[in-house]
């Protein structure tokens, strides 16, 4: 069950400079791949989903509904950037610069929404769902909400810096703070979980059933005397999950060249194909 404090914001959003194209940018942050639409299905998606403790399924509920707040913050910001914006050409004629604005706005703000977001990110492409990842694992799942924290708070920056009102600079610092408490809680959550011993994942599959030979082996595809094997921890030494050691294969087929036969009768395929 979800509750509703009266239209009250969980952060103040105030809007000194007007900006649609500001406005068009801040849908990205919306209904973009790293915006708040994406993560608040997805921890919310996550949390309905969850099995085992309590607790996991509980702090997933918490901050998918604090999304759901950003979200709300976001679409405010929209709509207080677009106060003011030309409706007609007869208006932005009469000003260069407001023509200019009004030239980099979604036009959808003025003719679908009466001035209002959009569950859209910033080129008006809907927000669809794709970009949700609710695996039932929590542990992958922690790392999953971690990463789309990562590029939520890139997105957050990038967006502080293209603004210099101070109300939209003050309502994303406030943002870009929730994303690092965001980041942070997914890795500690997973890192409760067993860390790096949560490896593989999941690591209730039994390791004896791999090909053992190929568990931590880096796979290098170059050719020529020229190329070399791009180096690192990945490499050599103790894996990352601490059960095994990395090495290099220099990759060469190991399977025979495919023969499908010919083609069935029953399919749509040319006569050609037919023949053995």
């Amino acid at each position: 069950m979800f509750y509703h404090d009266g239209g009250k914001l969980q952060y103040p959003v105030r809007v000194e400079k007007p900006s649609p194209l500001f406005a068009k940018a801040l849908q990205q942050a919306i209904g973009g791949v790293q915006g708040e639409v994406r993560v608040c299905l997805q921890y919310l998606f996550q949390a309905w989903g969850a099995r085992g403790p309590a607790k996991y399924r509980d702090m997933l509920l918490e901050t998918g509904t604090e999304e759901m707040a950003h979200i709300e913050m976001l679409a405010t910001a929209v709509a207080l950037n677009l106060e003011g914006a030309p409706l007609e050409q007869e208006e932005a004629a009469k000003d260069p610069v407001v023509m200019a604005a009004m030239g980099g706005m979604n036009i959808q703000h003025a003719i679908g929404t009466c001035m209002a977001a959009m569950p859209v990110d910033s080129e008006g492409v809907p927000f669809n769902c794709s970009h949700v990842y609710a695996s039932g694992n929590v542990a992958a799942d922690m790392l999953a909400n971690a990463t789309a924290e990562s590029t939520g708070r890139m997105l957050a920056v990038q967006l502080w810096k293209m603004t210099d009102d101070p109300g939209m600079k003050d309502m994303l610092s406030y943002m870009i703070a929730r994303d690092t408490m965001h980041q942070n809680q997914w890795l500690a959550a997973w890192e409760e979980l067993g860390g790096p011993e949560n490896h593989p994942i999941p690591n209730s599959f039994p390791q004896e059933n791999e090909n053992s030979d190929y568990a931590y082996a880096f796979m290098s595809f170059g050719i020529g005397d020229d190329f070399e094997t791009p180096r690192g921890e990945w490499t050599k030494g103790k894996s990352f999950d601490g059960k095994g050691s990395n090495s290099v294969v220099r990759m060469r087929p190991l399977g025979d060249k495919p023969q499908l036969g010919a083609a069935s009768p029953k399919t749509a395929a040319q006569k050609g194909q037919m023949k053995k």
